[in-house]
């Protein structure tokens, strides 16, 4: 007759799952595939102003190591308690600047779940329809973008650069003035095709130069 001690440890310190070597394999292949269909979109089709190469790099690695603990939980209760633990004491305390950088960190999480739970297919057909999904948001979204406008001119140059600025919708950042030199930022909304009022701007007498960067919502003073 089998006592509550016999019934535990047969049930929770063994193990508990089907874990064979192909299984693992299997499933460390699909999150991989995955994680680079990932690593693809965000690289292609990134529109951030610096594209970070490193954290690309992670969504790969997210998704595997993801993978690699849900197998782990998944085949032994005692071992799943202990990796529970050990993560609860961990922090993260690095910023992530871009709002969609934490929608992509979800997506690989998923993938690694999905996959480290045997299901490859869905796995593959989430992914895809995420990357249509993202592809399409990017392409039909509007023709004109925002951007910082840095102009750097002469005092003498102010009203010159007044009557240039005249005809942009704009918003007013920062300003910086010197002793004889003054540096406005706008943010202007236009189209990507009719920026050639910034080539116009740098001809103006007294005009140092003129930026035009796109703006992505960080703007650091």
């Amino acid at each position: 007759m089998n006592t509550f001690s016999d019934i535990f440890k047969k049930g929770f310190l063994e193990e508990t799952g089907n874990l064979t070597t192909s299984g693992f394999a299997m499933s460390m292949l699909a999150a991989f595939l995955c994680g680079m269909i990932v690593y693809a979109v965000y690289r292609m089709f990134y529109k951030g102003v610096i594209y970070n190469n490193n954290f690309n790099i992670l969504l790969v690695l997210t998704s595997t190591v993801t993978c690699f603990m849900v197998i782990v939980i998944s085949s032994n209760v005692v071992l799943s308690l202990g990796m529970v633990g050990a993560l609860s004491i961990v922090r993260y305390r690095t910023a992530v600047k871009d709002p969609l950088d934490v929608g992509f960190l979800f997506w690989t999480v998923a993938v690694g779940v999905t996959c480290g739970a045997g299901l490859y297919l869905i796995s593959i057909m989430g992914t895809v329809f995420i990357a249509l999904v993202y592809i399409m948001l990017v392409k039909v979204r509007s023709r004109k973008h925002q951007y910082l406008l840095i102009v750097k001119y002469q005092n003498e140059a102010a009203e010159a650069v007044r009557r240039q600025l005249m005809p942009l919708k704009k918003v007013l950042k920062n300003k910086t003035s010197t002793k004889n030199q003054t540096e406005l930022t706008y943010e202007v909304r236009v189209s990507a095709d009719n920026t050639a009022f910034v080539t116009t701007l740098s001809e103006v007498e007294g005009v140092a130069n003129a930026v035009l960067v796109e703006f992505t919502g960080d703007y650091f003073e």
